[in-house]
């Protein structure tokens, strides 16, 4: 043997190998481990404002979209985006209006081709947005917590 060492020859040795029973038990305790882990963690819940905000804006588009005309046109956005004229003239209407679909804690904003009405956004808050496509062009309602 003494010879097979000096030619660089090395013994074998018998090598353990892992059980597969042994693998799967470590891999199912890990599995179990993080899941265990991520209930005791928690998960961040999600931003449930922004839908809520977006809702808002959708109800109020609805009720708008949906009611007749107080002068002329199909429902009262179109008659409000029909022309510069209408929207002055129904400029402080739409505004009230609004403001009476809305809870009390929201602002808004509402943007026509030929204007705006309600209050300006602050930089940083969520918001919640909704759109109607009029004859006349499109309407957004922007609303958000006061």
């Amino acid at each position: 043997m003494s010879d097979e060492r000096a030619r660089g020859v090395r013994a074998r040795t018998p090598r353990g190998q892992l059980s597969l029973s042994v693998v799967e038990a470590g891999i199912g305790v890990v599995l179990i481990l993080a899941v265990a882990m991520g209930f005791a963690l928690g998960v961040s819940p999600p931003d449930g404002r922004a839908a809520q905000l977006d809702l808002y804006a959708e109800d109020a588009a609805t009720v708008l979209a949906g009611e007749p005309p107080r002068h002329g046109g199909a429902t009262r956005l179109s008659e409000v985006v029909r022309s510069p004229d209408a929207f002055d003239r129904e400029r402080s209407a739409l505004r009230r209006r609004v403001a009476r679909i809305l809870p009390d804690n929201l602002m808004f904003r509402v943007r026509t081709p030929h204007g705006a009405v309600g209050f300006r956004k602050p930089a940083g808050v969520a918001i919640g947005t909704a759109s109607v496509t009029t004859a006349h062009g499109d309407v957004t309602i922007r609303v958000w917590y006061a």
